[in-house]
């Protein structure tokens, strides 16, 4: 089932997600919770959420080359 000889596909998009999750949902719950007084505190949180995005982003962007060998290139056994 699992052969050990492959290699990994590079698919990591745990920490992505959580940055997204952070950037969409908790950072709108705590400015919503908190009541903010001023635009200074909007002003963190869109920043905030801002720098979420472009992190998940880029590791998005890191992780998403898949680098599987190719079925062709596999050597069949020896004759």
């Amino acid at each position: 089932m699992f052969q050990t000889h492959q290699k990994n596909t590079g698919t990591s998009y745990t920490i992505a997600v959580a940055l997204l999750a952070v950037a969409f949902i908790f950072i709108p719950a705590v400015l919503v919770v908190s009541r903010p007084f001023g635009y200074v505190f909007l002003c963190f949180a869109v920043a905030g959420s801002a720098l979420c995005v472009i992190l998940a982003w880029r590791l998005w962007k890191k992780w998403s080359h898949l680098s599987m060998p190719s079925i062709a290139n596999q050597q069949g056994p020896a004759k």
